[in-house]
Formats: structure tokens, sequence, C-alpha cells
């Protein structure tokens, strides 16, 4: 009975508009105090034991990685670089902006990041181009959507927090469907580009190329430094993000010298306010967390389903379609902390991979990004690209279905997922 009192609170709060921090803490207290034996003082260490879980300290690392690379002049020296790669060819400058997105999601691990880093430069030359800028905005919102996948990603490491599973692993898992995703979106943009007759853009020499390829490599080698760290043995996930953000700061300001020191004031002030938000929401879903488990309401629900003799593939159906719900109305880290401790006994229970199952729920979040009506990525391009919400959404939805046909691949086919973790022997 709690359970369901704790359900039909917490989406009454959502439906209100209640902040999903406040709605998970109001929820999660309430029934604590109402239905169990805990104490105001067990909230307290509940906090408390949110703020002293480990790998959530990359959090603000990741965070602070991720405004330098956006601040200084990685973005730029990525664009430039996709530019002379794929720029040659019709439809070029569209290809061109979603490997920048791509590029880019490799070093900063966020999606709104990727969005405005690579949107404020590459939508107006598209549009100068001959580009329709609905067009324009619709590659770079979904484009975006690659920052969470491609490592090293905010919503991997809180999943792999709440789960307990290895985040360098599931990093290492995102890269294979990165690039499927970001060659699925590429082929589409080729097919366009044919049947519209979209412009191309000038080949650039090779000598060019070279030296664009070796001004960008300081900013990709940012990934180089995340991942190779963690599986050399000299970092743990949490000290990889700490080098990797003070790296972005040396290379902004001292190598590139695109950033001023009395800028770095301001990024840290905006990664301090951003890591904020996401401890409270945090601390607010592992409230959450500690009721449904007082409850047992995922070993209830793990039973139920194994009862029912559901297979694991239906039950990858019905947690898509929950997830892509959900994904409508909350933001990806709201999802992910909510939903994974109902989820994830489940799928254990299943024999569904902890690593895979992370891979899919990331792709799933991916998709939400996207969809109105609070799909924050929609949200950003239309402050970027200058063009009404209503706009952005509908240039938007027609790349859904990419994204849609991605996921069925990666959901019923784990190799894409485990073939690089297995083929390292981290598995």
């Amino acid at each position: 009975m709690s359970g369901i009192i704790l359900i039909i609170l917490l989406l009454t709060l959502i439906a209100f508009r209640v902040p999903i921090a406040v709605s998970l803490g109001i929820a999660s207290i309430v029934v604590l105090l109402s239905f169990t034996n805990n104490d105001v003082l067990s909230l307290a260490v509940g906090f408390q034991h949110t703020i002293n879980i480990i790998p959530l300290l990359s959090l603000p690392f990741f965070v602070l990685a991720a405004n330098f690379m956006t601040t200084g002049g990685v973005a730029r020296r990525l664009i430039n670089l996709a530019n002379a790669l794929v720029g040659r060819f019709r439809g070029g400058l569209a290809m061109a902006t979603l490997l920048a997105c791509a590029l880019f999601s490799a070093v900063s691990g966020s999606a709104p990041a990727t969005v405005i880093a690579v949107g404020s430069v590459m939508i107006g030359g598209m549009v100068t181009s001959g580009y329709k800028r609905e067009f324009a905005a619709g590659v770079v919102c979904n484009a975006g959507t690659l920052g969470i996948l491609i490592p090293p990603s905010l919503v991997m490491v809180i999943y792999g927090a709440v789960t307990e599973t290895s985040i360098g692993n599931l990093f290492m898992a995102g890269i294979v469907p990165g690039i499927v995703l970001t060659f699925a979106l590429m082929i589409v943009i080729a097919i366009i580009a044919k049947f519209q007759n979209l412009p191309r853009q000038e080949a650039v020499p090779f000598k060019e190329t070279i030296y664009l390829i070796f001004d960008a490599f300081p900013g990709l080698f940012t990934l180089v430094i995340i991942l190779g760290g963690i599986y050399a043995g000299i970092f743990s996930p949490t000290e990889a993000a700490a080098f990797a953000a003070v790296y972005a700061f040396l290379i902004s300001v001292f190598y590139y010298k695109d950033m001023k020191l009395n800028q770095v004031k301001g990024v840290l002030i905006d990664s301090a306010r951003i890591t904020a938000m996401l401890m409270f929401i945090i601390a607010g879903a592992y409230l959450f967390k500690t009721v449904i488990t007082y409850e047992s309401i995922p070993q209830e629900a793990a039973e139920w389903i194994v009862n029912l003799g559901l297979p694991a593939w239906g039950f990858l159906i019905a947690m898509n379609i929950l997830l892509l719900i959900a994904g409508n109305f909350m933001e990806p880290t709201s999802v992910v902390l909510v939903l994974t401790p109902l989820l994830f006994p489940i799928a254990l229970e299943l024999g569904i991979d902890p690593i895979h199952l992370g891979v899919v729920m990331v792709l799933n979040m991916q998709i939400g990004l996207v969809s109105p009506p609070v799909g924050l990525n929609l949200f950003v391009t239309s402050s970027v690209s200058g063009l009404s919400l209503e706009k952005v959404i509908k240039s938007s939805l027609p790349w859904l279905l990419v994204l849609l046909f991605v996921l069925i691949i990666i959901t019923y086919v784990p190799w894409f997922s485990l073939a690089l973790p297995r083929a390292l022997g981290l598995m």
C-alpha cells in the first residue's frame, strides 16, 4: 500500500511541475515517516551516504572538464577537423556537423554542451551555405545526443554508481553503439543530400588536413587520458575525471590560449551550479531508492515478472516503452535514478548483462533528450538556432526514426555493447 502511495504522490508532484529533486524528496520523506519506523535522523544519514559515494565524485570533474572544453578553443578545432574530413562530400557540411558532435561528445560527456559548442558555429554556417535553418537545427539537436552515449558520459557515471557497475566498462561499452549511431545518421544525411542536391564544400588540401588533425589532437587526447588511464591502472575513474579537468584547463588557457584566466572563475561557478543541481537530484533519488527497498518493491516486481514467464526480449520491449515514456517528462539523470532500482533486479534475474542494460538505458535517454515536451536538447537548440521551440520539434522528430532503429538493434544484439569490453578482457 505504501508503495502505491509513494508512486501516486511522486507522479502528482511531477504533474504539478514541482522540480524532480523536490518531488523525489517529498514523496520519499512522507512515506518513510508515515509507514516505516525511520526518523528524521535516518533521512540525514541517507543524504550523507549519497554525498560519500566515491564514483559520484567524478561528476563535478567531468562537468568542469566539459565546461573548459566548451569555453576554450577545443570545439572550434574539432569543427574545423570535421569539415576537412567530410566537407567535400555532397551534404558534407551536415556530415561535418554530425562528426563534430561525435568528436566533441568524446571529450565533454554532455549533450547540451555539445549542442551549444557545435550548434552555435555550424547552424549559421550551414544556413550561409544554402541549408534550411530547420534542417540544420534538426541535425544538431539529434547529433548532440551522442554526448551521453560516447564516453565520458555523465549518465553512465550515475548508472554505474547506482548499480555498482564498473564505470570504465560502461565507457568502453558505449563506444561501438556510439559509432553505429554516428554512421546511421551519416548514411541518412548522405541519402537526403543526394535527393535534395545539398551543397558540398571545397576539398581541404592534404597538408592542411594533417595540420588540423595535429591542431585538434590535444583536445581529443582527453579521451585517451580518461580511458587509457583507467585501463592502464594509472587512474581510478574519479582520478581520471579530475586529471581530465586539470588537463582541459591547461590546454584551454595555456596551450590554445583561447580562454583568459579571468574567465576561469565563471567556468568554476557554472560547473559548481550544475554539480549542485545534479547532486540534489541524486540525493532525492537515493531516498526514493531507500523507500522502495524497504518496501521490497523491486524484489516483488522481479518475482512477479519472473512468475509471468516473461522472456528477456519481452521484458526489454516493456522496459524500452517505459523508458521512452518517462523520457518525455523527465531529464535523463532523473529517469536513470528513479527507474534503475526497479529495472535492474529484474534484468539480472532474467540474465541480462548489467553493462548491456546500461547502454540500452542510455540510448533511451538519448531519445528522451529530443522528445517533447521536456526534451532538453530541444530547448538548447531553440536558443542556439533562433528558431521557435515548435519549429525545432518539427525539424527534429523525423530523426527520431533513426535513433529508434539503432535502439532496436542495440537492444537485441548485445554484441554491439559487449564486444569491446570482452575484446579487451574486461569481462
